[in-house]
């Protein structure tokens, strides 16, 4: 049977992740070993991190006073949109695109997984896909968004990947690596995120905030589960490996006498 605890709180709070990510909410429930995070009063949207990954909690600063928010054309990708793809483009091979996020993903100080992550929500790995509202790529930037970035050709995967890489980076440092708020303004956009103080009353940019963070905490369990079945294996391998030895070295005290 599955534990379950609230932890309630007055006011909102952020949950600072071993990662170095935070993640501002209202209230928290630990399910078993998934700490449920609602980031909204009414509990309609939340995302689930593993327990072991939470490093505490602590009150949350005041949120920013609302701007007016800017058109739809700069930000990357309009909620409520989805994606097509573009036809005539050749394919890029899933290696090449795994050293083109790590190579981006070192050079902004990202974890490759979350960069992974956006470019499988925003475009399924297609590099040459295409929103009704004109957003493009695989991190789909919109052209405006992409020429501030320096991003000539969006269909480039390594300059798209460059450029949306760069940006998450950004917005991740506007908002005190509150990795949530960043997710949220990358589908919406920053001004929506600040006018709302947080994640906007979008269903598309609520579903696209926690579709990210379950693929990203998917990835990071499996790699827990696989070093600790590497250091189990390797545990049993060393033991059995000294069994032969003792024996050997007690024959041969044995012969000795």
């Amino acid at each position: 049977m599955m534990a379950a605890a609230i932890l309630p709180c007055l006011a909102s709070e952020v949950a600072v992740l071993k990662n170095g990510f935070s993640i501002r909410h209202e209230r928290h429930k630990i399910i078993g070993d998934v700490t449920r995070l609602y980031v909204n009063a009414d509990g309609s949207s939340f995302v689930d991190v593993p327990t072991s990954q939470v490093d505490h909690f602590e009150a949350a600063p005041d949120l920013p006073k609302a701007v007016a928010p800017q058109p739809a054309s700069t930000y990357p990708n309009s909620p409520g949109h989805p994606v097509v793809a573009a036809r005539g483009f050749p394919a890029r091979s899933q290696a090449d695109l795994s050293q083109v996020v790590n190579e981006a993903s070192d050079r902004y100080r990202l974890d490759p997984d979350l960069v992974t992550s956006v470019i499988k929500a925003e475009s399924a790995f297609n590099a040459h896909a295409v929103s009704p509202k004109g957003a493009q790529g695989l991190m789909q930037l919109m052209p405006g968004t992409a020429s501030q970035l320096g991003v000539p050709n969006a269909f480039d995967p390594q300059a798209n990947v460059e450029g949306g890489t760069k940006y998450l980076r950004e917005l991740l440092e506007r908002y005190n690596f509150d990795v949530v708020k960043a997710l949220a303004a990358y589908n919406a956009g920053p001004q929506r995120v600040e006018k709302f103080g947080g994640v906007p009353p979008y269903y598309e940019t609520k579903a696209y905030v926690a579709r990210v963070v379950k693929d990203f905490n998917k990835k990071k369990m499996a790699q827990q589960k696989a070093a600790a079945a590497q250091k189990a294996a390797g545990s049993a391998k060393t033991a059995t490996s000294q069994r032969p030895k003792a024996a050997t070295q007690a024959k041969a005290a044995m012969i000795h006498q």
